[in-house]
């Protein structure tokens, strides 16, 4: 039997999505693209939204048709409806996830999964007694040359790998649901966590607000705790509370390695680049670079009392240009096909890293203190 034949074979899959915004519109254009998805209909409070997207996908031209409702609850009630793809903002994953899990509806959910690792942890206990999938689309972990650079770190070509950095920047969007740690890290440390194979045990972090000092994000439950003890320090000498737009934050893992990340949605060079220095090679993923994955060789040799560098060399790995997001969406459809937990990007995933950001919010609370990760 050919794997066409074998798709062919499998059931359809029914899914609603929930929440139009920029995401939920790359959501909806990739579930109408796949073959075995039957998108039952799309669900947002704006009626302009959902105009915009029957218009630019054509869902009125569509068999069957695709329901555009403002009431999101009544998506769920609908016949052949199979699981959900929710692309709200954050804080109201949690509640929604929740309803359709015990509708004994599969869940695909933006990150973060949730805003805190308790109630995270509750959700894959919930998805696991209904015996449905869950699958957090961390994006990055769908990437090509991120899953590319996995494979080199874990062949040992970087030797023993002693930091990492990383640099994501751009000018806007800004949100007001999360600050700039919340919306970009959690990129950046999910594919820390990948390459290395291993979750930081310690984080740090310091941010700043310029743009809206007097709002108060929803930061997980650690982080409401403390959110008084903010100081001038990371509220941009404002004195109070804000949402960050810019943060510095530090992670440390078990083996002695660290990673310094840099995240701002206030800067106009925009930047997506991260790597990881071993004693024998560095690992550069730079997406604004025309060579997007690039090992760089190279030691020092000491001559004398001088060192000086040799063996240097500069590698760009060929790496494929699917597009991430199909990949993820493809990966939950395979994993309600096949009734089988995600193996790159499950629900305990998404804990894992929310429980590091609630960590680093801590850490900026307490005036960049060194917090533990929770387990």
């Amino acid at each position: 039997m050919s794997n066409v034949d074998a798709a062919q074979d499998l059931p359809s899959v029914g899914i609603v999505i929930l929440g139009l915004g920029r995401w939920g519109m790359h959501l909806l254009r990739n579930f109408l693209a796949l073959p075995g998805v039957r998108v039952v209909a799309i669900a947002d409070p704006s009626t302009t939204r959902l105009q915009t997207a029957v218009s630019q996908l054509g869902l009125a031209h569509r068999t069957p048709a695709v329901l555009a409702l403002t009431d999101w609850a009544a998506t769920l009630d609908l016949d052949g409806v199979d699981a959900v793809a929710i692309a709200t903002p954050a804080s109201t994953h949690a509640a929604l996830l929740r309803t359709a899990l015990n509708r004994g509806l599969h869940g695909f959910v933006e990150k973060p999964l949730t805003l805190c690792a308790a109630e995270g942890r509750e959700l894959c206990q919930l998805a696991a007694a209904q015996g449905r999938r869950l699958v957090v689309d961390h994006t990055y972990l769908f990437h090509p040359a991120v899953q590319a650079g996995r494979s080199l770190v874990q062949q040992g070509l970087l030797g023993q790998v002693r930091y990492g950095s990383s640099s994501r920047t751009h000018l806007g969007p800004v949100r007001s649901d999360v600050d700039a740690l919340w919306d970009l890290a959690i990129h950046d440390i999910a594919i820390f966590n990948h390459w290395l194979g291993a979750r930081p045990v310690q984080g740090q972090a310091w941010g700043t607000v310029w743009l809206q000092p007097a709002l108060t994000p929803q930061l997980g439950a650690i982080a409401q705790e403390t959110n008084q003890a903010k100081t001038a320090v990371q509220s941009g000498g404002s004195g109070g509370s804000g949402v960050s737009d810019l943060v510095w934050a530090r992670l440390f893992y078990p083996s002695g390695f660290q990673a310094t990340l840099q995240v701002c949605w206030l800067n106009p060079d925009r930047q997506r680049r991260l790597s990881v220095v071993g004693d024998r090679a560095s690992l550069i993923f730079d997406e604004m670079a025309t060579d997007s994955l690039v090992l760089q060789t190279g030691a020092l040799m000491q001559q004398d009392r001088q060192f000086l560098p040799t063996a240097q060399e500069r590698r760009a790995i060929a790496v494929s240009r699917e597009e991430p997001l199909r990949r993820a969406c493809e990966h939950f459809v395979d994993c309600v096909q096949g009734d089988r937990p995600s193996s790159l990007s499950s629900g305990e995933v998404g804990v894992e890293l929310v429980a590091v950001l609630e960590a680093l919010s801590q850490s900026m609370a307490q005036q960049g203190a060194i917090v533990s990760v929770a387990d």
